[in-house]
C-alpha cells in the first residue's frame, strides 16, 4: 500500500498516537529543564542538588512504570487517556503552585511518570496492537510526535513564560493538556482499529503471546536490553555535558546549537525509512545495524576537534535516533506478541528511563575523577560496535526461534 494512502486510511489512529507522543513533551527532560534556572533560584538549589533531585525522581518513575504500565493491557487506550492526561495536567499545576522541596520532588516524579512514561507507553502499545504487517510505518509516524514536540513546544513555553512568568507558563501547559490534548486524543481513540481486508498479510506466522514472567526468564530479553539501553544513555550523557564539551573543544555554542537542526532532519527522515525497512524485512533483522551510526558518531566526536565535526556527529546521531525510536516500537510485539504488550513495554521503557537517568551522573562522576570526556565518548562508540555484534547473534537466534514456533503452529496435532 502506498505511504500516503496508508496515512489517509489510518489518519485518526495515527493522529491520536502522534498527539500522545507530542504532548508527552511536558514530562520530557528538555521541557522541564526550561524552568531549571527559576527552580534552582526559588528553591535555593545548586546545579548538583537539582541534578540529584531530578535523577532520584526519574529513577522512582522508572521503578513505578513496570507496575502502572500494565493498565494498558487491562483498559482501552481511550480509558487510559482519561486517566493519564489529567494526572500529567495535575503535575503541571503542582509545578506552578509548589513552594517546598518535597512537593517539587513529587512533581518531577509525576511529570516523568505520566509524561515521558505513560503517554508514550499508551501510544506505542496501542499502535503495536492495531498494526501487524504495517507496524513499522505506523510506529514511525507516531514516534515523530516526540520530535515535533521538541521542535515547537519549548519555543511556545519560553514565549508564554516571558509574558506571564514561568509558573503561569506551567498553568498554561496544564490547560493545553485538558482543553486540547485530552478531548482530541480521546475522540480519535474512541473507535479502536480493527484488521481490514485491505491490510497486507503479516510477515511470518503468528507470534506466541509471552507473559511478563516468561519474558523475564528469556535470556535473549536481557541481551536485547544491552543494545536498546545505549541510545538513551549516550544521547542524554552527551547533551547533559554539551556546554562542558563545547568549552573543552573551544567551539562556538551558537554553532553547536545550530547543529541540532541536522539532527532533527536526520531523525525524522530515518525514522520513516526505518518504518519502511521494518515492514519489508522485520524489526529483528535491523537489530545488527541500528547502533552503527551512533558508533561512528561517537568516534567522530571523540577524535575530531574541528567545529565542522559536530554537524557530522549530529547527523549520524539523528540516523541512529530515528532508527531506534521506530525500532523499539515495533520490536517487542514482533518478538513477544501483543496480548501482554503493555507489561512488556513498561519494563523496557523503565530500563531506558533508568539508563537516561544514570548516564549524566556516571559520566559526570568520571569527569570529576579526571577521566577525559572525549575518551568516555570514544568508549561509548566502541561499546556500540561490540553491541552491534551481539545484536547480530541475537537477531539470528530470534529469527530461528520464530521459524521454529511457526513450524510447530503449522504442524497439525497428532
Amino acid at each position: 500500500m502506498p505511504f500516503f494512502q496508508f496515512l489517509r486510511e489510518n489518519a485518526r489512529w495515527l493522529a491520536g498516537g502522534f498527539l500522545l507522543t507530542f504532548f508527552s513533551a511536558f514530562g520530557q527532560t528538555y521541557f522541564i529543564s526550561l524552568s531549571a534556572g527559576n527552580i534552582r533560584q526559588e528553591y535555593a538549589l545548586s546545579h548538583g542538588e537539582f541534578g540529584l533531585l531530578y535523577m532520584l525522581a526519574t529513577l522512582a518513575s522508572a521503578l513505578t512504570l513496570p507496575y502502572l504500565g500494565q493498565i494498558v493491557d487491562r483498559y482501552s487506550p481511550r480509558a487510559v487517556i482519561l486517566f493519564i492526561v489529567p494526572m500529567l495536567a495535575l503535575a503541571c499545576v503542582s509545578m506552578a503552585l509548589s513552594r517546598s522541596i518535597a512537593v517539587l520532588v513529587v512533581t518531577v516524579y509525576l511529570l516523568r511518570l505520566f509524561g515521558q512514561g505513560m503517554m508514550t507507553q499508551n501510544a506505542m502499545t496501542a499502535i503495536g496492537r492495531w498494526y501487524a504487517s504495517q507496524r513499522g510505518r505506523a510506529v514511525s509516524v507516531v514516534s515523530l510526535g516526540v520530535d515535533a514536540g521538541s521542535a515547537t513546544i519549548p519555543f511556545f513555553f519560553v514565549t508564554i513564560a516571558g509574558l506571564v512568568g514561568w509558573r503561569n507558563g506551567w498553568l498554561v501547559a496544564a490547560a493545553a493538556l485538558m482543553v486540547l490534548a485530552m478531548p482530541l486524543v480521546a475522540s480519535l481513540f474512541a473507535q479502536e482499529r480493527r484488521p481490514r481486508a485491505s491490510d497486507p498479510l503479516p510477515r511470518g506466522g503468528a507470534v506466541r503471546d509471552w507473559t511478563r514472567a516468561e519474558v523475564l526468564r528469556d535470556p535473549f530479553f536481557y541481551l536485547l536490553l544491552l543494545g536498546i539501553m545505549a541510545p538513551a544513555f549516550i544521547g542524554t550523557s552527551i547533551f547533559f555535558h554539551q556546554v562542558y564539551l563545547v568549552e573543552l573543544r573551544g567551539w562556538s555554542l551558537e554553532v553547536f546549537a545550530a547543529s541540532f537542526t541536522f539532527m532533527a532532519v536526520s531523525t525524522v527522515t530515518f525514522a520513516l525509512i526505518c518504518g519502511h525497512l521494518i515492514d519489508k524485512f522485520s524489526a529483528t533483522a535491523l537489530l545488527p545495524v541500528f547502533l552503527l551510526p551512533m558508533a561512528v558518531a561517537c568516534l567522530v566526536l571523540g577524535m575530531l576537534e574541528a567545529q565542522w565535526s559536530v554537524f557530522v556527529f549530529m547527523g549520524l546521531l539523528g540516523v541512529s535516533s530515528g532508527f531506534s525510536n521506530t525500532l523499539m516500537g515495533a520490536l517487542w510485539p514482533e518478538v513477544y506478541g501483543t496480548r501482554f504488550l503493555g507489561a512488556v513495554r513498561a519494563m523496557t521503557v523503565a530500563v531506558m528511563v533508568f539508563s537516561s537517568a544514570m548516564g549524566p551522573g556516571l559520566t559526570g562522576y568520571l569527569i570529576d575523577l579526571g577521566v577525559s570526556f572525549p575518551l568516555q565518548v570514544l568508549v561509548m562508540g566502541f561499546y556500540c560496535i561490540a553491541a552491534s555484534g551481539l545484536m547480530l547473534f541475537v537477531s539470528r537466534q530470534l529469527a530461528s526461534r520464530a521459524l521454529q514456533t511457526a513450524e510447530r503452529s503449522a504442524t497439525p496435532a497428532a
